[in-house]
């Protein structure tokens, strides 16, 4: 007897699940909010690191389509000074250990490795309840509902799966991240673009900074992080592009224009995105028939993980769910024994890189974080 998974959320986590309980003969259906695959862009770049993000992709036995995607050289790194002189080149070696791939490819290696109708679009989730006996139903925004045998929340930050093993909540860090892009970079943009270079550009210091990836085609995606109040971003109108991005450029006066262009010549809308946190640690007592993954589980500020455990979260439970055929309690207790200790010590971590970041030490602590790591 298998076990039928619900899985609320088509992101990273939620369809490696789908994935790996495929592989194990298992169904699983995945609702997601958005109308479909291609209606919003999924982000920029992720390193996927050898120990958890890789280690999921080839239960998915999808590592060849994950090698085919591979941003190659997108390793590189530079930290520059507000002026624009190098403080740190690190090369691409080639070697690997952490490609570079679009978040949107993957997601479609994902979604092209599911049978058709896996994944139910257009099906926000508006409420959710137990029925007892580990069973949940779900009800959706147009009216309709589904029923669980076994429930996990792959939902991201505000997921709606969470209360029901959880107070927690999400509270803000105090840091913002501003999304905005560049195209074309080398003809349109091109001491932009020799500033940036091949991968990863970090301009830092404390409170604030500048962060760029080159991306494939010729495009610069750029976070510009500050250490501001909420209230201070509600006070930004970011209905208005360029009132917005003039009023985040003016917190970088006296920096180099061809860093400062990353936010006024931004073509896309600047988009504000506030670096929230559940509390570190974040676990729950066991409740029958529904678990959670990915951010909906350990939210934390970005510190090149948050994917990658979303991944092999998914991996890990459905190998648990595979292993205990028809017990999904015990599939979801070996999970949660396993998952709490696991990613518990990723908290310290992520604070620790936005502490280097844009905190007091910032970039020379950041510095010396890349040095010690390249010497490993």
């Amino acid at each position: 007897m298998t076990t039928p998974v619900t899985i609320v959320g088509a992101g990273l986590g939620g369809l490696t699940l789908a994935r790996v309980l495929h592989v194990h003969g298992i169904p699983a259906t995945v609702y997601e909010a958005d109308p479909s695959a291609e209606s919003r862009t999924q982000g920029g770049q992720l390193d996927i690191h050898e120990n958890d993000g890789q280690r999921a992709l080839a239960d998915a036995g999808l590592t060849d389509a994950f090698r085919a995607i591979i941003h190659e050289g997108a390793e590189a790194l530079r930290m520059l000074d507000p002026h624009g002189t190098m403080l740190l080149e690190v090369p691409d070696d080639g070697t690997a250990r952490r490609p570079e791939v679009l978040r949107g490819a993957l997601r479609r290696i994902l979604l092209d490795s599911l049978p058709d109708g896996t994944v139910r679009w257009g099906h926000k989730v508006a409420g959710v309840r137990s029925l007892g006996g580990g069973r949940h139903e779900l009800t959706f925004a147009d009216g309709s509902t589904a029923t669980s045998d076994l429930l996990v929340g792959a939902d991201g930050a505000w997921s709606r799966i969470r209360p029901l093993l959880s107070d927690a909540t999400p509270e803000y860090t105090g840091t913002t991240f501003v999304e905005t892009y560049l195209y074309d970079v080398d003809a349109r943009h091109p001491a932009t673009a020799e500033a940036v270079g091949a991968g990863a550009m970090y301009a830092l210091t404390p409170g604030k900074g500048i962060v760029a990836h080159r991306e494939a085609g010729g495009i610069l995606h750029t976070y510009v992080e500050l250490n501001r109040s909420a209230e201070w971003f509600a006070a930004v109108d970011f209905t208005d592009p360029a009132a917005a991005s003039a009023r985040v450029a003016a917190e970088f006066e006296g920096w180099a224009p061809h860093l400062t262009a990353l936010i006024t010549d931004g073509e896309t809308p600047p988009v504000a995105r506030m670096i929230h946190t559940l509390p570190d640690g974040h676990r729950w007592e066991r409740v029958p028939g529904v678990t959670l993954i990915g951010d909906a589980a350990h939210l934390m500020p970005p510190s090149g993980d948050g994917a990658n455990l979303a991944m092999f979260d998914g991996a890990e439970l459905a190998k648990a769910i595979a292993a205990h055929p028809g017990d999904a309690e015990a599939a979801l207790t070996a999970y949660e024994e396993a998952l709490f200790p696991r990613t518990e010590g990723f908290y310290a971590d992520a604070r620790e890189i936005l502490d280097l970041c844009l905190g007091d030490s910032a970039p020379h602590g950041f510095i010396d974080f890349f040095r010690g790591a390249a010497q490993e």
